[in-house]
């Protein structure tokens, strides 16, 4: 008999199947013993009747949650009074004619069915707590993050391309780089894929990637995370920068409006709020948005180059009460906090012709246009103090003729995790890297290191 998942049980009622998946619960009432099985689809309610077969009902007495079980039996009706609203499945049961134990589980160290645990907790047990219902919904969450972001670019006419991950110099500059060795050589993990969808500009116009994005911040936040999910894109032939703000409202509203489409039972489980979806986002100066700031809150920031987390809470509060917005655009940061091939505006050429995109309280979304003109980008290239050779194999895409172009680029764990109001972003990170853990708690890691030379 072929398996069938357990969310295509209610087709057969009547007849017999074979399902396979996790023992969620076990309950036992007198005689008779329900287990909750789990698979990739849904979960089915199991029933081991006895007097069917003695064997089986023993063996169904053993079993605990976590182990993984194949079973065969009928698909019955389950009386009016017994029906589950709540389970896809809930309408039918599977009376057991036949059990087999795939995989044993040790007892749990907690119950992860209801989940409460510390977040050390639960990523110190991530392989087992990933199996969570709301951990899982999650990450199905970030994959339609993800996905929708290649479906609208590629329906835009945008080209994917794959951008490497080990890269010959820092591209964002700064020290927030992990550095390898490189058989004999200096190499880096990559800040971004900056550099490279440039370059792909020359070659397909509008191109985007998705990456792994690596940055040594040497702090712990709630915001921040060693590696993540980059989401990025980049376009040429543009008629302004604001073309490029055009193209991330379409992105995000479209990001969003797939998952309401696909995604609404993970949305629901997990109680998060759509974006209104017939609000524009709002744009406003960087300058302007600290005026704001102060006459709400007294506040005055309007010295400091760049907006602090206090700051994008306060604007992102008066964009909702403004303009009903979940987001707002905060345009033209000052030349010297962006990176040295960002265009300055020049009618003001203090600042930049970039812009960040906020979203309930968090910078999201980073872009602006940057400068194509060859001799201009080797200017600022030698006035942030770098050398030019280090950029020659970059500087051959423009030296050889490239439009006017710009881009954008956020990371998909951050974007989770704003929309599901999570209080860190390694809850929306599958496996989290920061400078306390690479899977493991690395002060755990470190004290094993030096039982082992002891022991040596």
């Amino acid at each position: 008999m072929e398996r069938i998942l357990i969310s295509e049980t209610p087709k057969f009622i009547g007849q017999k199947v074979k399902i396979c998946g996790w023992v969620d619960t076990v309950r036992s009432h007198g005689k008779i013993v329900f287990f909750d099985l789990r698979d990739r689809s849904g979960i089915a309610q199991l029933v081991f009747v006895p007097g069917k077969d003695q064997d089986i009902n023993d063996l169904a007495k053993k079993i605990n949650s976590e182990w993984v079980v194949e079973v065969e039996g009928q698909v019955n009706q389950r009386p009016a009074k017994m029906i589950n609203e709540k389970l896809a499945t809930g309408q039918v049961e599977l009376l057991v004619e036949n059990l087999k134990v795939l995989a044993e589980s040790e007892p749990l160290p907690f119950d992860i069915k209801d989940l409460n645990a510390s977040l050390p907790t639960i990523l110190d047990y991530r392989p087992l707590t990933l199996r969570n219902e709301k951990i899982k919904a999650i990450f199905k969450i970030e994959e339609e993050v993800i996905s929708s972001f290649r479906k609208i670019l590629s329906e835009m006419d945008v080209t994917e391309f794959q951008s490497p991950s080990i890269i010959p110099l820092a591209s964002e500059g700064g020290s927030e780089v992990f550095h390898i060795d490189y058989f004999d050589y200096d190499a880096y993990l990559a800040q971004s894929p900056q550099l490279y969808k440039q370059i792909m500009v020359g070659v397909f116009e509008r191109v985007f990637t998705v990456s792994q994005v690596y940055r040594s911040e040497p702090s712990i936040t709630t915001r921040h995370i060693c590696e993540f999910t980059g989401l990025d894109a980049e376009m040429g032939f543009i008629k302004s920068w604001e073309e490029i703000m055009d193209t991330v409202e379409i992105v995000t509203k479209g990001i969003f409006s797939d998952l309401q489409k696909n995604r609404a039972k993970e949305i629901e489980l997990l109680e998060a709020k759509l974006p209104n979806p017939n609000v524009s986002f709002p744009k406003i100066k960087m300058r302007e948005a600290q005026k704001i700031i102060l006459e709400r809150t007294g506040k005055d920031n309007t010295s400091e180059p760049d907006l602090g987390p206090e700051d994008e809470k306060e604007i992102c509060k008066y964009a909702k009460e403004k303009f009903d917005s979940d987001f707002i655009f905060i345009t033209h940061y000052p030349v010297k906090k962006r990176p040295f091939y960002t265009l300055a505006d020049p009618n003001d050429p203090e600042y930049t012709l970039s812009f960040d995109l906020l979203y309930n309280g968090l910078e999201l979304i980073s872009g602006g246009q940057r400068i194509n003109d060859y001799k201009n980008l080797i200017a600022n290239i030698e006035k942030w103090g770098n050398k030019i050779e280090n950029f020659d194999f970059y500087l051959q895409a423009f030296k050889y003729g490239m439009p006017p172009e710009g881009g954008f680029g956020f990371g998909a764990e951050r974007m989770v995790k704003q929309f599901l109001g999570l209080a860190n972003v390694r809850e929306a990170t599958i496996f989290p890297r920061d400078m306390e853990r690479i899977d493991q708690r690395l002060s755990l890691l470190q004290s094993d290191k030096k039982k082992d030379k002891k022991e040596i």
